[in-house]
């Protein structure tokens, strides 16, 4: 059964610098991408740096593979995140999509490493993803009366 919400709710569209500091307040999201022509959503956990989104993957991922195959220019793909209650339905939802190229330069790579550990068994998450925002759109579902 779907819980009824009886709270006003009014849409506040959210400016960039606001939607960042909001996606970089959590640390789980969904990385979309394409694989074998059609969307494929994986969840992560992530970290903002520099302005970037970085994801932990390992070398048999199928993101990792994607983001490999794009290095020049990277890959599209779409990073969300959010803190919606499920009880009033108030909170925030994060779009970014930019280009997701994975991290090859050694000193970076292990810097990543200590900064973000990863959600899932570490074993093999040896590979990061950085995914540059190009479009980055956010909204805050508010109380009407606050």
């Amino acid at each position: 059964m779907i819980p009824r919400h009886d709270t006003a709710q009014r849409r506040i569209d959210l400016d960039r610098t606001e939607a960042l500091r909001l996606l970089g307040s959590v640390s789980l999201g969904r990385v979309v991408f394409t694989r074998q022509a059609l969307p494929t959503v994986r969840p992560v956990n992530h970290v903002l740096d520099g302005g970037d989104i970085v994801i932990r993957t390992h070398e048999a991922a199928a993101l990792t593979s994607h983001a490999r195959r794009g290095e020049d220019d990277g890959v599209v793909v779409a990073y969300e995140a959010d803190a919606i209650d499920p009880e009033t339905h108030l909170g925030w939802s994060v779009v970014v999509t930019g280009y997701a190229r994975l991290v090859t330069d050694p000193a970076e790579l292990a810097r990543l490493r200590e900064l973000l550990q990863p959600w899932a068994p570490p074993d093999d998450m040896d590979q990061a993803v950085r995914i540059r925002p190009d479009l980055v759109t956010g909204v805050r579902l508010a109380r009407e009366d606050g």
